[in-house]
C-alpha cells in the first residue's frame, strides 16, 4: 500500500521524508562497465549486471578490475574482525572456519573475499572485502564461542568492525 504525497487524500501530518544515502563506496562503480568485464586480477567476469563466476562469454571483452581485487590492491577492507589473545589457542580452528565460510560465499559472491588473517599483539585480526562475509564470519565465530561481540558500522563510511574482545 502507498501513501500519497500531494493532492486531495494526502497525509499532512507528516513531512515528506526524503531518503538521501549517507554512505558514500569509493569502491562501487558509479557506471556500469562494459559488458562483459572480465578483472585482471581474479578471473571474475561482469555480465548481466553483477560480478560473476564461471566461463567468460566468447567475444571481444574489456579487461579491469573488479570492486574486490582494487580494495585488496589498496589495502582497505570493508570489514575488520579482531579477536582477543585468548582465542590464540584456537587459532588453527579459526584459520578453518575462516576457509570455510569464504569457499562458500565466494562461490556465490566474487566480490565477498577474505583479504588478510594475521596474528597481532593484540591477539588476531581478518580483514574482508565486503560487510556480508564479515557478519557472516562474526555470526559463526559467536555460535561457536557463545560471546557476543561489539560490531560497529563507522557513520558515513561503508565498514564494519567487529570487536571479540573483552
Amino acid at each position: 500500500m502507498t501513501s500519497k504525497t500531494t493532492g486531495p487524500g494526502a497525509r499532512r501530518d507528516r513531512p515528506i521524508r526524503r531518503v538521501e544515502p549517507r554512505q558514500h563506496d569509493t569502491y562501487r562503480d558509479p557506471a556500469k562497465p562494459k559488458q562483459p568485464t572480465v578483472c585482471d586480477g581474479c578471473g571474475a567476469f561482469w555480465q548481466g549486471g553483477r560480478w560473476t563466476w564461471g566461463p567468460a562469454p566468447a567475444g571481444d571483452l574489456a579487461r579491469g578490475a573488479c570492486p574486490a581485487c582494487r580494495r585488496i590492491r589498496d589495502r582497505y577492507p570493508a570489514g575488520t574482525i579482531r579477536l582477543h589473545p585468548r582465542y590464540d589457542e584456537h587459532a588453527d580452528e579459526i584459520r578453518g572456519m575462516i576457509a570455510n565460510v569464504e569457499e562458500v560465499e565466494r562461490a556465490e559472491h566474487p566480490l565477498e573475499r577474505v583479504m588478510e588473517v594475521r596474528a597481532t599483539g593484540d591477539g588476531l585480526e581478518i580483514t574482508t572485502t565486503g560487510l556480508h562475509i564479515a557478519r557472516r564470519l562474526a555470526a559463526r565465530l559467536e555460535r561457536r564461542f557463545h560471546e557476543k561481540p561489539d560490531l560497529r558500522y563507522p557513520p558515513e563510511q561503508n565498514r564494519i568492525v567487529v570487536d571479540f574482545r573483552e
